[in-house]
This record gives C-alpha cells, sequence and structure tokens, in this order.
C-alpha cells in the first residue's frame, strides 16, 4: 500500500478545529513562486498547478523507469500547499485584493529525493509535458513553532479562524512571527473545482514566538 503523508502524519494534515500549538519538522518541497490573483484563469497561480504536479508524479512513477532513487517508496501524491503573502510581509492579508497576492505554491517531496533527484525529475517532466519548468524550485523550509487550526468553509472566510488562532496562541503566551522566512501558509485538503465552498477544508498555519 502506498505511504500516505496524511494519514502518517495527522497532527500536520489532520488538526482539530481548534487551534493547537506545534513544532514543525523541516520539509523539502517542489515549488513555484508567482503573483497575482489565484482565481484569475490563465494567471500564474493557475500555471504553476501542471508544473508542480507534472514534477510529483514523475518522482512517484519513478518506479516505473529505469531512473532508480535510492530508497525510494511509493506513496501517495500529498497534498497542494501554499505561502502567501503581501508586502510588507507581516502577516496582513486583506482578501479584497488578491491581485496584490504573493505567492509559493508547492507539494512536499518524500525525504528520499536528492537535489540530483530533483534535477533528474524536471528535466524529465519537461521532456514528456513540453512545457517550461524553469520556474521549479526544490524549497526546503524549516517553520519551526507555529499555530494551526483546521479551516472549514470558503477561503475568504479564513479570517475569523486566524482570529481564533491569534486569541489561542496570546493565552498560552505566543505571539505572530511572521518575515520572509516565516509566511501564512495554507494546505488544501479539498479541491474547490469538486467541492461546495461551505464544505472546503483547508488546514491554516501560522508562525508564533513566545511573548
Amino acid at each position: 500500500m502506498a505511504y500516505d503523508f496524511k494519514k502518517e502524519f495527522k497532527e500536520l494534515y489532520k488538526p482539530s478545529c481548534k487551534p493547537s500549538i506545534l513544532t514543525i519538522p523541516p520539509m523539502s518541497y517542489i515549488a513555484v513562486r508567482g503573483k497575482g490573483d489565484p482565481n484569475i484563469e490563465g494567471g500564474e497561480y493557475q500555471g504553476a498547478m501542471p508544473l508542480l504536479y507534472g514534477v510529483a508524479y514523475t518522482v512517484k512513477m519513478s518506479k516505473k523507469g529505469p531512473h532508480e532513487i535510492e530508497g525510494y517508496f511509493d506513496f501517495v501524491v500529498p497534498p497542494l500547499e501554499g505561502f502567501w503573502w503581501q508586502d510588507p510581509a507581516d502577516g496582513q492579508i486583506d482578501y479584497a485584493r488578491k491581485g496584490d497576492f504573493n505567492f509559493i505554491s508547492c507539494i512536499r517531496l518524500p525525504d528520499f529525493v536528492t537535489r540530483d533527484d530533483f534535477d533528474w525529475a524536471v528535466s524529465e517532466a519537461a521532456a514528456k509535458k513540453k512545457l517550461d519548468f524553469s520556474a521549479v524550485e526544490m524549497l526546503k523550509v524549516d517553520e519551526g513553532l507555529c499555530v494551526q487550526c483546521m479551516h472549514t468553509g470558503p477561503y475568504d472566510g479564513e479570517p475569523a479562524t486566524i482570529d481564533a488562532m491569534h486569541a489561542c496562541a496570546a493565552e498560552q503566551g505566543y505571539a505572530p512571527d511572521f518575515s520572509e522566512a516565516r509566511l501564512h501558509h495554507e494546505i488544501y485538503l479539498s479541491d474547490p473545482r469538486k467541492c461546495a465552498p461551505e464544505k472546503l477544508k483547508t488546514v491554516i498555519r501560522h508562525p508564533i514566538q513566545p511573548i
């Protein structure tokens, strides 16, 4: 049976609807950076999707080709994630100004993927998909101490969940700790193309520090 990160790391991918404090381990991602409203047809965000999934599935299906990845095990491609900010990167997000979004859209990589394996996967995907994969990068993120919560509902309803997260953190002696390296983080457990807005499930994660 394929390894499923969502099932093996439930504390990261299936948190409670009540905010919680936890320390996130370092992870590597397939990542594409961009700007603009994610809902715009043909925009940078939507253009990132085939690149991310192209590389992710190339790594997954490497078991059927000549390229052998040391330590490989079959896995379920992890969910799409995103780091978001509006300049300056202080954690303040105005959902009415979606055109001002900056993003790093990403998919988690299994730990067995080395830089050489990643470069091979990008080259292989580019050759097969006939697309420009030059925007794809291997990104290592060490989020550290965070507050997170499961948000159920439309993305524009996130501020209420975020307020609850910050209130929970403050009660336990923590304050937000946003910077260019520590950003608003979302993990998408639902496909908005197939799921009603009120049923969308999104993990929201914010960096914090002791007061």
